[in-house]
């Protein structure tokens, strides 16, 4: 059971927000985009499985991946749809505990999903070449 699908939560406007943040993100930090495709493989890798360091459960059904690059905090924030199917809903740069609108915003984007998971579904294959070093900078 471990290895599930990852995809991206599409809003109603065809806008896909973790995707976007990403691009973003690689845009201004190559080593952290990289370090967050190392993370996303991991979690098609070993699913449910995935524990602490590299994941954690924060509340009401939403999951976060932790990357770390120098004193930096990334988070991925995900939901499970069934137990083959993981829907990244948000990113985020933080400092101290992810904030609760960050969170909220995620759980949002999980209801939405769950009522009409076609429309809010959107799948890229972006963890090409994720076999780059995760350990530096833990």
């Amino acid at each position: 059971m471990p290895a599930v699908e990852v995809v991206f939560y599409k809003d109603v406007d065809d806008t896909v927000p973790v995707r976007d943040w990403l691009a973003e993100l690689r845009r201004r930090q190559p080593r952290a985009f990289a370090k967050c495709r190392v993370r996303i493989a991991r979690l098609a890798e070993v699913g449910h499985e995935m524990r602490r360091p590299e994941a954690d459960l924060l509340r009401d059904g939403i999951h976060e991946l932790r990357i770390r690059l120098g004193t930096v905090n990334y988070r991925l924030l995900y939901f499970f749809h069934g137990q083959t199917l993981a829907v990244l809903a948000h990113g985020l740069t933080k400092e101290a505990a992810v904030p609760s609108r960050d969170i909220d915003r995620a759980i949002a984007r999980m209801q939405k999903f769950v009522a009409d998971p076609a429309k809010h579904t959107y799948r890229e294959p972006v963890i090409e070449n994720a076999e780059e070093d995760d350990e530096d900078d833990q």
